[in-house]
């Protein structure tokens, strides 16, 4: 079979185009291409069938298990396949890692290092409690989240573009010196004994809870990633579409209740609404797949994220 690769605005990218087996599968043109053109590794490419004049659908996106004969529409001998580059990648796990490291390293700084002093205050400080347990429950979650990243969550996707590594650390590690910074401040006033330890003790039940939602995810998958979308049932699921993101979100009000920073409470505010985007989409995307209709389950009445309120 005849395989021409081509640009969306037309651009033949591998010259001549190539010759592969009608039963080749998507991941063999894959790593033909790659091949051909070294920069273009498989993580790299995104192909798709080209669009006919006058479609405004978006285009079919290949599934590199399925054949090419699968995509060439009863014509065994040539078929034109879009590809975008879609730039340097980066595997799930390495964006992650580098995005939660940093939290873990830079709060601690604020607590056991004099740092104070290059901002214009004394070198000694009072050390309250709750400043204390703060920096315990911090960096449970944090090494909680990179142990997950490591040996629960599975990915749709094996790779995400190296420039979200940028912007996700930039979030995360200026909100993690951002909180450290008042938290630990030397004029920090702590809130009641009883006020920190319902707060903390709200967010460990949380932070649990998610550990628990992780590992029902985790279930709903095959080993290889490749198990498709199910509804999520038990514990929380069962109330709620999104319990993990409800459940992160929770476990940070437990931390604020106990901290009561402004950076905490923005940076609460902020997380909350990006995953309260996700779990919109994510909403959606299950009615739409289990929407009940030709012999398909229909997906059952629930909160999005923030039950009682959302």
């Amino acid at each position: 079979m005849k395989i021409a690769v081509i640009s969306r605005s037309g651009r033949e990218i591998i010259k001549g185009g190539m010759e592969l087996n009608a039963s080749a599968t998507v991941s063999d043109l894959h790593h033909a291409i790659h091949s051909r053109t070294k920069k273009l590794y498989p993580a790299r490419q995104r192909l798709t069938l080209p669009l006919l004049p006058g479609e405004q659908k978006k285009p079919v996106v290949l599934n590199p298990t399925k054949t090419l004969s699968d995509y060439s529409d009863g014509n065994a001998k040539s078929l034109t396949i879009v590809l975008k580059d879609l730039g340097p990648q980066v595997s799930y796990k390495t964006l992650f890692f580098w995005e939660y490291i940093g939290p873990l390293v830079i709060y601690p700084i604020f607590y056991f290092f004099p740092v104070y002093k290059y901002f214009g205050y004394g070198e000694k400080q009072v050390i309250h409690p709750v400043q204390t347990y703060a920096l315990y429950y911090w960096c449970f979650h944090y090494f909680k989240r990179i142990m997950e990243t490591f040996f629960i969550h599975s990915f749709s996707h094996a790779t995400s573009p190296l420039s979200n590594v940028f912007r996700n650390c930039a979030y995360y590690w200026s909100f993690g010196a951002y909180i450290a910074y008042y938290v630990n401040h030397p004029l920090y006033t702590p809130v009641s004994e009883l006020q920190w330890k319902i707060g903390f003790g709200i967010g460990l039940l949380c932070q649990l809870s998610n550990f628990y939602c992780h590992i029902i995810l985790k279930n709903l998958r095959s080993p290889d990633g490749s198990g498709g979308y199910q509804i999520p049932r038990g514990f929380l699921f069962n109330i709620v579409t999104c319990a993990n993101y409800t459940t992160e979100i929770y476990q940070w009000l437990g931390f604020n209740i106990a901290t009561q920073t402004v950076a905490g409470y923005l940076f609460l505010l902020v997380a909350s609404g990006i995953m309260s985007n996700w779990a919109i989409a994510k909403h959606r995307r299950l009615k739409k797949l289990f929407d009940g209709r030709e012999g398909r389950k229909k997906y059952p009445r629930r909160w999005l994220i923030l039950p009682p309120f959302f």
